[in-house]
């Protein structure tokens, strides 16, 4: 099945953003690429902000299919389906083009994707949360919920900050929250 014009839309997005950056990224200049009128844009996006969150939400679907990829190669070992789904993430963001596109903008306008993976997170945190509560809640943890909502908390918010500011190789980075991991949820 073809992409639907949204998902069109997104990846020319992504693509001049990776290649131009945030600030010259117009509907108009988008429309152009894309081959529609910059109104279809608007219908089918909305504002810019729209799009940016667009973008976002697409590129963190590809970083959880990673996850689902771990815990389903893990399907009875939660701490290794853990360091698997961390290692596979902070490998991809190593080489992820619109990240480090958001990561390094430093000057005016690029700067406005910035907050949607640090102060603005909030669909990205829940989104990654959810799925790893239910992967996690299926192993059965001897947790509250109450207890087993901070223990992915906990995990989801590091493992974030390790993509936004990586202080080892992913294997090493892995390995140490998946230790840490698998203190807090009793395995």
């Amino acid at each position: 099945m073809p992409p639907s014009l949204r998902d069109r839309l997104v990846a020319a997005a992504v693509e001049m953003t990776t290649s131009q950056g945030w600030a010259k990224v117009t509907m108009a200049g988008l429309a152009a690429e894309v081959g529609v009128s910059r109104q279809t844009v608007y219908n089918e996006i909305g504002t810019k902000s729209a799009l940016a969150e667009a973008m976002t939400l697409a590129e963190l679907a590809r970083f959880l299919d990673l996850v689902v990829a771990a815990f389903d190669q893990h399907p009875t070992d939660l701490p290794a389906g853990i360091e698997t789904a961390i290692c596979a993430v902070l490998e991809h963001a190593q080489d992820n083009p619109l990240l480090h596109a958001v990561v390094s903008a430093t000057h005016g306008a690029d700067t406005e994707l910035l907050p949607l993976l640090v102060t603005n997170a909030s669909p990205l945190l829940e989104v990654s949360k959810a799925l790893l509560t239910d992967r996690v809640a299926a192993f059965d943890p001897p947790l509250t919920p109450g207890q087993l909502e901070a223990a992915i908390d906990m995990v989801v918010r590091v493992v974030l900050s390790h993509v936004m500011q990586p202080s080892g190789t992913p294997a090493q980075t892995a390995a140490d929250i998946a230790f840490i991991a698998g203190r807090v949820l009793a395995v």
